[in-house]
């Protein structure tokens, strides 16, 4: 099987109508789609990445009639986080409705729930009488994919179909939210800032590191890899320096003017958005480049910064 990379939407759905699964566009990663009511498409899914059965999935819907016959409470911060970003970069945990496959939530009692913004995606889900399971498309713990020749690279021969919606606006995965008697809690840091969240919602209870059991995905200290070992550094040219003897792949923010090294500049004006949505394409760029090492430059802890520093630290572990 060798995958079609298309942006027919009626093909998309009549595959998964019949249990097929097929990578779709959203505005922050390509995901992997499958039926969310056919246990037989949500394993699929599962064998595909090669993500073990404890790491739950996002149910994606278009609309919020659909949460009716998928959860049985929302929290009324939830209720504000709704209307201020969805559709959007934001999944939320919510107490799931027995309905609801255990595959898909890991055994556990709550679902991750997101709309999706991504124009392409909203039409091919208002087309299907039923939500899609899809986390994101690379294989479990590497790079994610922000374009479909991304997806194509890893899963060309195992999927029939690549929705093409070009390169994801947003570039990082959902922020992801959950709740602990009405009191928001970060499960992953993401394509809504920190600020913006307590903007509407007040404080809000951050996970340590400790914390890393797979309530939500995104959540293992091990994720976003590339194949090319990478270090996080708050100081390049003293990393540069102590690797010399490699051949070095450089990460940064705006700075271009390291020598000996490939350097890939995620936004030359500065702008932390730019940067996100430019991450994993730099990572894909850099891990096929035959380097030894990748130094990434650490990040302003501020805005999409946070959420960039928590996907190279995850990286690089």
């Amino acid at each position: 099987m060798n995958s079609v990379i298309t942006t027919d939407i009626a093909y998309c759905q009549k595959l998964l109508r019949d249990n097929k699964i097929v990578a779709i566009p959203t505005e922050t990663v390509y995901g992997l789609a499958g039926n969310s009511n056919e246990e037989k498409a949500i394993r699929q899914i599962f064998e595909i990445k090669g993500r073990p059965l404890f790491n739950p999935l996002i149910v994606h819907i278009h609309q919020l009639s659909q949460m009716d016959t998928l959860v049985s409470e929302v929290p009324k911060p939830a209720k504000a986080l709704m209307k201020a970003f969805w559709p959007g970069p934001l999944t939320l945990i919510l107490p799931k409705k027995e309905g609801v496959s255990d595959l898909i939530t890991a055994g556990k009692p709550t679902v991750g729930l997101r709309m999706p913004k991504h124009p392409m995606t909203r039409e091919l889900l208002k087309g299907l009488d039923f939500p899609v399971a899809a986390p994101s498309a690379n294989p479990f713990t590497k790079v994610s994919s922000t374009s479909a020749d991304h997806v194509a690279s890893y899963f060309g021969n195992k999927i029939p179909a690549i929705l093409d919606g070009g390169p994801c606006e947003v570039g990082l995965e959902s922020t992801i939210i959950g709740f602990e008697n009405d009191t928001p809690i970060v499960y992953r840091k993401g394509g809504i800032s920190l600020e913006a969240i307590k903007a509407c919602v007040g404080e809000v209870r951050l996970l340590t590191k400790e914390e890393n059991s797979p309530t939500a995905p995104g959540m293992l200290l091990k994720h976003y890899s590339p194949n090319t070992k990478l270090m996080v550094s708050d100081t390049v040219e003293k990393s540069i320096s102590e690797n010399s003897h490699l051949k070095i792949g450089v990460l940064t923010f705006y700075k271009d003017d390291y020598k000996n090294c490939t350097v890939k500049v995620l936004s030359k004006t500065s702008d932390i958005n730019e940067a996100a949505q430019q991450l994993f394409a730099a990572l894909h760029e850099l891990d096929h480049m035959n380097l030894d090492i990748i130094i990434a430059e650490r990040f302003p802890e501020e805005g999409l910064g946070i959420s960039i520093n928590d996907r190279l630290e995850r990286a690089a572990n």
